[in-house]
């Protein structure tokens, strides 16, 4: 235990550590999201004003009952007192209503404002970012940061005000009575502080360990959950750990959340404790200043009420500082992420593109994941709400010390196709990259795994930029050109065909939302995909699942082909992945990109020699440089790299075709 100065020094210890730094920018900063609604605060003001006084009024009420109705037998006064005391709590009740609306019109008002622009930077995010940065950290800040600087707007603030003025409105009629009862009574005060920053102390560790455990339990729950957690526990048979798991977090929760009950019940009862007393000494040395006539038992009476509208304000005002700093951590958090640099920037001056013809260069492209920012993406951060955060951020410090390990080897970090490969480790991901692709030409790109094949179709649509060097589209940069008209301009069919949890038809229809039902029927046909949908018993109206998981690996890369065709792209760039399909799939898709590519300008990453062999040139990526470029034949004349994949990679296909 501490004792006398000790306490204080302990107190402020205490404060200091629990206590994030606020600062004036940081203050006018979430000023400029309020002042949207700054009438709105001045009449929630002005109600918190005329509750506070209403509730002195009924205290005064019942002197004048006690001292002067009943004694001199008023019956006019105590009809008039009555009618008060039915009337305050009726209009202090309306109020509050009002209080309630204005209070919820500001802090939802700050929620949806600070989502809406938080929602809105994140879309301009460039692809670095989300692979940088965890789902359940952006889920965090639009979710619980946002909620928690709405807390400090509409609660916290409020409250502080609520108690601020009540308690100097009470101080003052207090005084006005009986300034010696009223020393009294703030004499008194230390046995209310102490106590409540020494247990409320410990019910702020309990919230940390409660909010680390359920991070956990979230965690897990996250992991195992999804589609591809469940599919992985089922597959290696591990439901019986997983629930074990789940139920210690769980566990974790529930005895937190006892403790942290029955702590809180002994507090109250302390409270409660300490307030009779001190309501019992201020009634008994009134009670002594009533026997000397110096005091009326109206006055007593009234000063009794006042003493419980005391001690509640100025019981919340003690811990009020670091509440409303551990609130405001909420908005630091959420102006991190909208701080976050916008990597992809578009010109002020930037050309929209019509239809473009489709040439493509590459003019000493080099590129480099990592030259960039490394904390492109978001940080996990302790939330002093939250605790300090050793069990929140254990996910987080393993994948750092897991990405470190993967930096000190020098791998490029290409996603796909090019990660982890053995012997393509290095430093940059693309070096002075130089070719050209004429309109309407098919350009097949070839190389190892991790050769840097997948880092040239993400340069193109602008996911990425390059490091040094300049792409051109028609002869324009495309740093230089709107990136909507870009993105009009060019359809990517990807590895891994994401679908959102909706309809066929929507899915779809997300590549054109204005094409009509004839237009998406002939893109669904020129996939190969719509006799497979009319089967189905929904048509187009099917729910494909969670990212499309009720359909099998063929039928969502059709799907997939189907909504680049409804886009009618002049560019199309593929990474033509059939490897892992069957026989039939494989050929209906290769059909259908057959079909989509004529009369388009295509880059795609082979996997097959008969797309090689069509292609118009051939493009041989090795440790992110171009090593070869030209036909089939005019690379198998070199004998270089490209021969030495047809014998490793494309021939076998060939024979085992055959």
């Amino acid at each position: 235990m501490f004792h006398g100065s000790g306490w204080f020094a302990y107190l402020r210890h205490d404060e200091e550590q629990d206590r994030p730094a606020i600062t004036r920018e940081l203050l006018l900063r979430v000023w400029r999201f309020a002042r949207p609604y700054q009438w709105q605060v001045v009449l929630l003001l002005f109600t918190i004003t005329l509750i506070s006084g209403l509730s002195l009024v009924s205290p005064l009420l019942f002197r004048a009952l006690i001292d002067t109705a009943i004694p001199e037998r008023n019956l006019a006064l105590l009809n008039w007192l009555a009618l008060g005391m039915v009337g305050i709590p009726i209009l202090s009740g309306v109020i509050g209503v009002w209080q309630r609306q204005l209070n919820s019109a500001v802090g939802e008002g700050v929620i949806y404002d600070l989502r809406r622009a938080l929602y809105q930077h994140m879309q301009r995010m460039s692809l670095r970012f989300f692979t940088q940065t965890r789902t359940g950290e952006l889920m965090s800040r639009l979710n619980n940061d946002v909620v928690g600087a709405q807390q400090a707007i509409s609660n916290t603030l409020v409250t502080i005000i609520s108690n601020f003025v009540s308690l100097v409105a009470t101080l003052a009629i207090m005084l006005a009575l009986e300034w010696r009862l009223t020393l009294l009574a703030l004499l008194i005060l230390p046995l209310f502080v102490l106590p409540a920053r020494r247990i409320g102390r410990v019910l702020r560790d309990l919230r940390r360990q409660s909010m680390e455990s359920n991070a956990e339990m979230n965690a897990t729950m996250n992991e195992t959950l999804n589609v591809s957690g469940a599919l992985l526990v089922k597959l290696f048979g591990r439901e019986q750990r997983e629930v074990d798991r789940f139920s210690q977090d769980a566990r974790d929760v529930r005895d937190i959340g006892i403790r942290s009950a029955v702590i809180g019940r002994w507090f109250f009862m302390l409270l409660s404790i300490v307030s009779a007393v001190g309501t019992a000494v201020v009634f008994w040395v009134g009670g002594l200043l009533v026997l000397r006539g110096e005091f009326t038992i109206g006055t007593i009476v009234a000063f009794g009420n006042y003493l419980m509208q005391l001690y509640g304000p100025l019981m919340s005002l003690t811990n009020a500082p670091v509440e409303f700093a551990q609130s405001m951590v909420s908005f630091e958090r959420v102006f991190e992420a909208l701080d976050t640099p916008v990597e992809i920037v578009e010109e002020k001056d930037a050309r929209a593109l019509g239809q473009v013809d489709g040439r493509i260069q590459f003019e000493n492209v080099s590129f480099n994941y990592s030259k960039v920012g490394q904390a492109a993406g978001l940080q996990e951060v302790p939330r002093f709400t939250w605790g300090g955060g050793e069990a929140f951020l254990k996910r987080g410090k393993q994948r750092d010390r897991a990405g470190m390990e993967e930096d000190e080897t020098g791998n490029e970090g290409d996603e796909g196709d090019e990660a982890d490969a053995i012997g393509q480790a290095r430093q940059w991901a693309l070096q002075e990259i130089n070719f050209t692709i004429e309109p309407g030409q098919l350009v097949a790109l070839v190389g190892p795994s991790g050769a840097g094949k997948t880092t040239i179709t993400y340069l193109i649509p602008r996911l990425y930029d390059p490091t040094d060097g300049r792409i051109c589209l028609d002869g324009y940069d495309i740093q230089d050109v709107t990136l909507q008209s870009l993105a009009q301009n060019i359809g990517m069919v990807t590895q891994e065909t994401y679908l959102f949890y909706d309809t066929i038809r929507a899915n779809l229809l997300y590549a054109n939302p204005e094409a009509n039902y004839e237009a998406m029927i002939a893109a669904a046909k020129a996939a190969n995909i719509h006799d497979f949908i009319m089967g189905l018993p929904e048509r187009y109206d099917t729910v494909v699942g969670e990212r499309g998981y009720r359909l099998s690996g063929g039928e969502r890369q059709r799907i997939a082909i189907a909504r680049v065709i409804l886009k009618n792209p002049r560019i199309l760039v593929l990474d033509e992945a059939t490897s892992h399909l069957d026989s039939l799939s494989e050929a209906l898709i290769q059909e259908a990109l057959q079909r989509v590519m004529q009369g388009r300008t295509s880059i795609v990453i082979a996997h097959r020699l008969s797309t090689i062999l069509a292609a118009d040139q051939i493009l041989v990526m090795d440790r992110g440089q171009l090593v070869e470029q030209g036909s089939h034949h005019e690379l198998l004349a070199k004998n270089g790299l490209y021969t030495s994949l047809y014998a490793t990679q494309f021939q076998p296909t060939t024979n085992a075709q055959r």
